[in-house]
């Protein structure tokens, strides 16, 4: 596994984050509004997902396992050799429902669902990063 992968990929997470932080208005009715915003909350945010499967497709495919059969699976599989707590998996795998929606039907997005995910579940991401930093310092095996 090359760390310095992973690291990069973390950092364009964090990123992601601080843009999302940085530009979600404070109101659900501001950002329904606000095309430029709209624009780059959705975009953090489903480069975030895709980060998150990104490096949990790396990482399980650095180990002896059956690789996923969609990007929701990776993090059950993430969480299976215990990169990431079972209940982080499964609310990401949540935000890949998010990330496909915002990709292939971008009118159908309600910005005041997308304004709760960017008030409420951004600690989602900062968590992922945080339980794979300290797997890939452990190694894959608790080494």
């Amino acid at each position: 596994m090359d760390r310095e992968v992973i690291e990069q990929k973390l950092e364009s997470l964090r990123h992601c984050v601080q843009r999302i932080q940085q530009k979600c208005p404070a109101q659900a009715d501001a950002l329904a509004r606000d095309l430029d915003a709209q624009d780059i909350v959705s975009l953090n945010l489903t480069r975030a997902v895709q980060l998150c499967v990104d490096i949990g497709a790396y990482l399980v495919a650095d180990r002896d396992f059956a690789p996923p059969d969609t990007m929701g699976h990776i993090f059950d599989a993430l969480a299976e050799i215990d990169c990431i707590d079972r209940a982080l998996a499964d609310r990401l795998k949540k935000a890949v429902g998010f990330r496909n929606i915002a990709i292939h039907n971008y009118l159908a997005i309600d910005w005041h669902i997308v304004h709760a995910i960017a008030q409420t579940h951004l600690d989602d991401f900062t968590a992922f990063a945080r339980q794979i930093h300290v797997h890939i310092l452990r190694g894959p095996a608790g080494e």
